[in-house]
């Protein structure tokens, strides 16, 4: 009685370990970005939960913000990046920043990342 094996061929095992290699490669250069941007989110809302940052002035609350930032090793958030506006009850902060790492040899992998939290004297909604 003859038996057929089955399972995979050495070549089919590299090939398939070449794509999970190449995912995970991707996702190690993907992740320091998105964590940069849960920083910033989380800088915002915790910026919004201070006491009186209603009744601050825009220099003081991007003040406070980018210290924040820098407890989280964040530093592509430039100041010109960042926009306060005045709104009925306190500040609109509005972040919009631009992330460039490098992929592959002249390829790169851009992120665009915006971010708005209102910082009024209810706190962070």
């Amino acid at each position: 009685m003859k038996r057929n094996q089955n399972g995979m061929t050495l070549l089919s095992f590299v090939m398939v370990l070449a794509v999970v290699g190449f995912a995970a490669y991707i996702t190690m250069r993907l992740f320091p970005m998105y964590q940069e941007f849960y920083a910033v989110k989380s800088s915002l809302k915790g910026l919004a939960n201070e006491q009186g940052v209603a009744d601050m002035d825009p220099a003081r609350i991007q003040e406070l913000f980018f210290r924040r930032l820098n407890i989280n090793y964040s530093d592509n958030v430039k100041p010109s990046q960042v926009k306060i506006e005045r709104m009925e009850g306190g500040w609109n902060v509005k972040v919009s920043y631009e992330v460039r790492r490098p992929l592959v040899g002249n390829l790169d992998v851009v992120g665009n990342f915006n971010a708005e939290q209102a910082m009024t004297r209810r706190g962070a909604d």
